[in-house]
């Protein structure tokens, strides 16, 4: 009788031990992480993370902002689990990503987001053209502004127009929302910034800085093209990008539980909430009795 009350005693400490080990063990509804974002797209990203947290409150998922060139060396230095994107790699980058991290580039798109170009509300500027883009970024005058050298911004124009970042001429003020409360400093001047920065429809914050600018349509081809849904959702908008997740988390924790909520319904509709257009469309039905 001894011998069986001592091996239900181990059998009772070996499970309680497993249990605390199990306890310590990041899931996708229990854990920290922290997620690297652009700035240009850092609202988005934060009302993704709030969402989630809200469906598991034991998870805290903590936003920071970072140029995406520099996160996506994080990544890979397994410096971050998490980094948020919107200019395409390159070859070179999706081989370095799959040797280094030993996972299959799989970006996880969730959203379509936009660079927008601005200009003070009497500014008589109505529009812009490709072309004046192309030109204005290889002139001396450095007439459009940029929130800095690496920033998603400039690097997805570059990509657009089939040019290297180093190689345009811009000017800087650093951070989207600082370009907009000083560009009437520089009636000249074009303000290129993300869509994220003021596209909450309700935001208060994002009301007053839609009030001091107003968004220039890109024409080409002698058409006018807006960064609204419908160019967005069709990919008519010039400048047009499509925000991704990239992890090297290799098993179901909680980077990939949040890629995963974010690509659902739920939190679909929290990027529609934050004025972008979802990039997985789901259908909505409608009973009627």
């Amino acid at each position: 009788m001894k011998s069986k009350l001592l091996l239900l005693s181990f059998i009772l400490v070996v499970l309680g031990c497993n249990k605390k080990k199990d306890e310590n063990i990041p899931t996708y509804s229990k854990g920290n992480l922290t997620v690297l974002t652009d700035e240009s797209f850092k609202s988005v990203t934060q009302a993704l993370t709030e969402g989630y947290m809200i469906n598991y409150p034991d998870t805290h998922i903590k936003v920071e902002t970072k140029k995406e060139d520099l996160g996506f060396l994080d990544l890979l230095d397994n410096k971050a689990k998490l980094i948020v994107m919107s200019r395409s790699l390159s070859k070179e980058e999706i081989k370095a990503y799959e040797e280094k991290v030993d996972l299959k580039y799989m970006p996880a798109r969730f959203a379509a987001d936009a660079v927008v170009f601005v200009v003070p509300k009497s500014s008589p500027k109505t529009k812009i053209t490709l072309d004046e883009i192309k030109s204005g970024l290889n002139s001396e005058d450095k007439n459009f502004i940029f929130d800095g050298t690496n920033s998603s911004n400039l690097n997805f124009v570059a990509e657009k127009l089939q040019k290297q970042p180093r190689d345009l001429k811009f000017s800087i003020i650093s951070g989207n929302q600082n370009i907009i409360e000083q560009l009437d400093k520089y009636p000249n001047k074009i303000g290129v910034i993300g869509l994220n920065t003021f596209s909450r429809p309700y935001d208060k914050t994002a009301e007053k800085l839609r009030d001091m600018v107003k968004i220039l349509p890109v024409e080409n081809n002698g058409k006018e093209y807006y960064p609204d849904s419908n160019g967005l959702r069709e990919m008519k908008y010039p400048f047009t990008r499509v925000l991704y997740f990239l992890t090297n988390e290799g098993n179901f924790s909680i980077a990939n539980g949040f890629i995963r909520y974010s690509c659902t319904q739920l939190g679909q509709m929290i990027v529609e909430k934050e004025g972008l257009q979802p990039y997985n469309l789901y259908k909505r039905e409608v009973q009627m009795r």
